[in-house]
């Protein structure tokens, strides 16, 4: 891999490169650049895993998948690699994504078996694929509010189908067969809509596992992670997976929910939208994101620019080469502070962008861009200048955020209930503040408090001890750190 070793930037010149906000671009070092010498890219540690991501991703969407007749993704991978980005993303839904990265780990020798497999490279780096599959096994019946998509595939019917596709396409023929020593870092059960698809992706875990009936896609997965059989879909007992995970654009609280009923040490990754108008809707930055945090999840970003919809893009899904945005930012809204928003959000590790288009000159080039603006640490903006981007953002397309639910605001914590002399309840979700505590009042007097912290298990709740008499009225009321205060009666 020498062609693509990195050299470090003096000081001075990455200050440069890394400074301008009201251009929008990074002031390259062109001297610095045309002799191909990039700074080592940032690195933080990923979740629990033993393993430093770098803080930029390449995503798997913009020209991956809607690629405009002058574009060759292939060369986009390559200079990713280059540039020394570790975390690659694709999924079963972009189109031919998974193929260019096909032909790019040619180039790169990543194809196990084959003459000069570089295994270290391999090892190097973090691939992550998904799947829009909900069930574990073909011939699953239709559920309301529960999506399964197989990109039109017909060979896919099932979460196990998508993953041997991924490999087939990433490594293999594409036409089913995959190479021994094939594998994908992580899988993730994409796009998660409801508490609905929630219930079917816990079905043979949460309920008994019935190998001869259908099961959630979860426990099928987590047979490809660990090499066993217990759902009768991994016969040959293959590791196809070390992690699974899951990914979430619009609603917290399921998601938190998906999160909350994991009792079998299945999770271990979250892809997440956050940007700067996170919180116009109902946002993740004080509800998902902490959780997966306390889990010790690897957390990744996405939806930084809102899928172009913050640019020129009108609030919809892409889905042509023209929604593709080929320029680095506007100077109405600067792309470096977008990036360095998403990236000194609490608990985010990397962030994954979709690249439009490369090019020799630095100044246009998003990927090169992009690079500089994600060398920050994760408390490398003050809590002013987050506020003030998010003001700048709302004021140039509030509505970019299509993809999240409607925001909601602080709400009373959940499920309060009595157990002999303790109350319990579920967490609170929080408005545009984190939750601070929950007060606990009787009788409409305060009698103490609980200390908020993101609550991991829906088997561990809140709890308080109390003595209540016959007639006692208890209330809890979550408070925020702005004062809001949301309440719940017991009843």
């Amino acid at each position: 891999m020498n062609s693509y070793k990195n050299y470090p930037l003096s000081r001075r010149n990455f200050i440069k490169v890394s400074a301008a906000t009201t251009a929008g671009v990074s002031l390259l070092s062109y001297t610095g650049h045309a002799a191909g010498k990039m700074p080592s890219p940032m690195k933080r540690k990923f979740g629990k895993f033993d393993f430093e991501v770098t803080t930029l991703g390449l995503g798997g969407q913009a020209s991956l998948q809607w690629t405009p007749a002058d574009v060759d993704p292939v060369p986009i991978i390559l200079k990713a690699f280059r540039l020394g980005i570790n975390y690659f993303d694709t999924s079963n839904l972009y189109a031919g994504s998974q193929l260019y990265y096909n032909k790019a780990f040619r180039t790169l020798n990543l194809i196990p078996g084959e003459q000069n497999y570089n295994e270290k490279l391999r090892k190097s780096i973090w691939l992550t694929s998904k799947t829009c599959m909900r069930w574990g096994k073909p011939g699953w019946e239709e559920r309301e509010n529960v999506s399964n998509w197989s990109n039109g595939m017909p060979d896919v019917k099932c979460a196990v189908d998508d993953l041997k596709r991924s490999l087939s396409q990433i490594f293999g023929d594409n036409k089913g067969n995959y190479p021994e020593g094939a594998y994908l870092d992580m899988i993730l059960i994409h796009t998660l809509h409801n508490t609905a698809e929630v219930d079917v992706l816990y079905e043979g875990l949460e309920t008994p596992l019935n190998p001869d009936g259908n099961f959630g896609a979860l426990v099928a997965l987590r047979d490809f992670r660990d090499g066993t059989n217990l759902t009768g879909m991994n016969p040959e007992h293959e590791k196809l997976i070390r992690h699974i995970g899951f990914s979430g654009h619009a609603n917290p609280p399921a998601m938190m929910d998906l999160i909350q009923r994991d009792e079998y040490g299945i999770l271990e990754g979250l892809l997440v939208a956050i940007n700067a108008n996170d919180k116009t809707k109902y946002n993740m930055q004080h509800n998902v994101i902490p959780v997966a945090a306390a889990k010790g999840m690897g957390i990744i970003g996405m939806k930084t620019f809102a899928d172009a919809a913050l640019y020129h893009k009108e609030p919809r899904w892409s889905r042509v080469p023209d929604d593709v945005f080929r320029k680095v930012g506007t100077p109405e809204l600067p792309s470096r502070p977008l990036v360095e928003y998403s990236l000194t959000t609490p608990g985010v590790h990397t962030l994954i962008i979709g690249i439009g288009q490369i090019d020799e000159d630095p100044m246009k080039c998003q990927l090169i861009q992009n690079f500089y603006a994600a060398q920050i640490e994760p408390n490398g903006m003050p809590e002013n200048e987050r506020i003030r981007i998010e003001k700048q953002a709302m004021q140039v397309k509030a509505s970019s955020n299509y993809f999240q639910i409607d925001k909601v605001g602080l709400t009373a914590p959940s499920n309060l209930r009595k157990s002999g002399n303790k109350i319990a309840w579920d967490n609170a979700f929080a408005g545009d503040a984190p939750v601070l505590r929950y007060e606990v009042k009787v009788n409409g007097n305060k009698v103490g408090e609980v200390e908020h912290k993101p609550q991991i298990l829906k088997s561990i709740p809140f709890t308080f001890e109390i003595a209540l008499k016959e007639g006692d009225k208890v209330a809890v009321a979550a408070v925020d750190e702005n004062g809001g205060k949301a309440e719940a009666l017991l009843v």
